[in-house]
């Protein structure tokens, strides 16, 4: 059997309230069960969910890995996600593709590109 992705696991302080600006981001839920020790969102879906884990220690440093999302509203998805509370950090227009980094509110990087 080859291997599957299951999680994309984010460490936090507060794993219910992150699972919930997540889910506000992908227009889904938080699944039943959540805490502010751990949380998912879209287990029950076809791909990978997010997984949520509070952890003592502070991020530190910029992440390593980070999520690429793309669409085709960019500028309206881009506004929506900073009114759910997350920071606009840079806009590039290299490689051929455009996209915004934006953090989540525990400071973690992602990338939003616009489908040309």
């Amino acid at each position: 059997m080859p291997i599957t992705l299951e999680h994309v696991t984010f460490d936090c302080t507060d794993a219910a309230a992150l699972a919930g600006f997540w889910a506000q981001v992908l227009e889904s839920s938080v699944d039943d069960g959540a805490n502010e020790f751990f949380a998912t969102v879209d287990k029950e879906a076809d791909g990978p969910a997010l997984m949520f884990i509070q952890v003592p220690e502070e991020r530190a440093g910029k992440n390593r890995l980070h999520i690429d999302f793309a669409s085709t509203d960019w500028a309206a998805q881009v506004d929506r996600i900073v009114g759910l509370g997350a920071k606009r950090v840079g806009e590039y227009d290299e490689y051929g593709a455009h996209w915004v980094t934006l953090a989540d509110p525990e400071g973690n990087l992602f990338d939003l590109a616009e489908v040309r």
